[in-house]
């Protein structure tokens, strides 16, 4: 099984800029050695699993709520039976009918 995520998670409570916050989230996510992608506008993660993937969204925010009283969450996920490598087998599809 191969699920793809894409999630972003902030707080809301610490001004314009949040971009340390979201650094401590995506080092916690490398720190599971899931393959990951960061992109401006989230992160991607595959994992084998739903529960995996669940708990790379609970590892996140553990790191956050410490010190952040409100935080926004945004998860989509893509879950098929079948091998691993999505992250970067979807995106090189697409480029090749491109080219």
């Amino acid at each position: 099984m191969s699920v793809l995520m894409n999630f972003a998670m902030f707080p809301t409570d610490k001004g314009a800029s949040v971009s340390p916050y979201v650094a401590r989230v995506v080092e916690g996510v490398r720190s599971l050695n899931h393959a990951s992608q960061l992109t401006a506008m989230g992160t991607i993660v595959e994992t084998s699993s739903l529960e995996e993937a669940l708990q790379v969204v609970e590892k996140a925010y553990q790191l956050l709520e410490p010190d952040c009283d409100r935080v926004y969450v945004t998860v989509s996920l893509d879950i098929r039976k079948g091998g691993s490598g999505r992250i970067s087998l979807k995106v090189k599809s697409v480029e090749d009918k491109l080219a």
